[in-house]
């Protein structure tokens, strides 16, 4: 993929070339590779370089003009962000990059509820969710856009538990306006809601409780800290699992999330 130059350094060189100053020259001054300056000079400039100087610059990570995080919807955005980093990933596909996720097919209406975030925050492009070869039970939601990597910043070799998972400013402003819409992607993904069966001093018991699973830490603890905003009690349950089982906090996550369907 070509990099992505900056209006700043398009102009550098074009000025600088203007004056008379050799490429090699040119290309000390403003950091431009002197090959990119000699096919600027004998082909003109290339399509981005002519959109940083129409738009005044572009992103440095996609290529598209700046972005607007600001402008994105709160609720879908949440929610879209929660199922990414409980079962998303990010790759790359051909100068693109997809978001891949992969879900279970026994929850055909969390498909749809993926597909329609997907839909909304993309613009109008839909995914078409496929079976995954790998799984007869799994579904693949992917969809391919050069604005993901900006979208998802988490983004980053390895898997998530063995690296550090920070949400931007921008990012915890979202969640802090729609934490419901964040903890509901959140279960959506790795999460369960079901009755769980005790049985003490002869007598038996059930009641409902939610549960969230995830080998990040950095996870978990935004799914704790989030529950924690809205006033829903919770416990830790084993290493990698949080329980949510008082009854008032579970009838409050049943509010917004309820069972898997």
């Amino acid at each position: 993929m070509p990099r992505i130059r900056s209006a700043q350094d398009v102009r550098a060189v074009l000025q600088l070339k203007a004056d008379g100053h050799p490429d090699r020259e040119v290309s000390r001054a403003t950091g431009v590779p002197v090959n990119t300056i000699r096919l600027w000079r004998h082909r003109g400039l290339l399509r981005n370089a002519e959109r940083a100087l129409q738009t005044g610059n572009l992103c440095a990570t996609c290529g598209c003009d700046p972005h607007d995080f600001e402008a994105l919807p709160r609720h879908t955005y949440a929610y879209l962000l929660g199922v990414y980093l409980g079962d998303g990933c990010i790759g790359r596909s051909g100068t693109s990059w997809s978001l891949r996720i992969a879900l279970d097919d026994a929850y055909p209406g969390i498909v749809e509820s993926c597909c329609d975030a997907i839909e909304e925050i993309r613009g109008g492009r839909r995914p078409r969710p496929r079976r995954d070869r790998r799984g007869e039970a799994c579904i693949r939601v992917e969809s391919t856009w050069r604005q993901w990597r900006c979208l998802f910043p988490q983004h980053g070799p390895g898997l998530k538990h063995r690296r550090k998972i920070e949400l931007t400013d921008w990012q915890l402003r979202i969640v802090d306006e729609a934490p419901e819409a964040f903890l509901r992607g959140l279960i959506h993904t790795d999460g369960w809601r079901g009755m769980n069966r005790v049985h003490v001093k002869g007598k038996d018991y059930a009641y409902p409780r939610y549960q969230f699973s995830n080998r990040s830490d950095d996870i978990r603890k935004l799914f704790t800290d989030t529950c924690d905003k809205l006033g829903v009690k919770w416990r830790p349950w084993t290493r990698y699992h949080v329980s949510v089982a008082r009854r008032q906090s579970v009838a409050l996550l049943d509010s917004f999330i309820g069972p898997k369907f």
